[in-house]
């Protein structure tokens, strides 16, 4: 069972950048993730639950929260390749039409 629990928020957690989840596994407890920045990040910790030893766990990493712009996109995209949308018109011009003149002296006029 892996319980999700946030330590104090970091320096780096303040200013908004994507800090690292890591795994910590206490022997009575079980698995636990913690958020640290790569260079402050501790081998043990207490255990949120029992406050006993949880060592670190080496583990597939969690980068980034997942909410940004391009984690949104990615998500779209694949989305896409098993239940592409249903388009229901054509789209529209990417550019407004060109009005035409239908007065004949601008028929006379050079071409460029």
């Amino acid at each position: 069972m892996l319980v999700r629990s946030d330590s104090r928020p970091s320096t780096s957690e303040v200013r908004g950048d994507a800090v690292p989840t890591y795994v910590y596994r206490c022997d009575a407890c079980g698995d636990t993730e913690q958020t640290f920045p790569m260079l402050e990040k501790p081998s043990t910790i207490a255990c949120p639950r029992c406050a006993g030893r949880a060592r670190s766990v080496v583990s597939s990493p969690h980068l980034g929260a997942g909410n940004t712009p391009a984690h949104r996109l990615l998500d779209a995209t694949a989305a896409t390749a098993d239940a592409p949308p249903v388009v229901t018109r054509l789209p529209g011009s990417p550019r407004a039409p060109r009005r035409v003149s239908r007065d004949p002296r601008h028929q006379r006029l050079p071409r460029a």
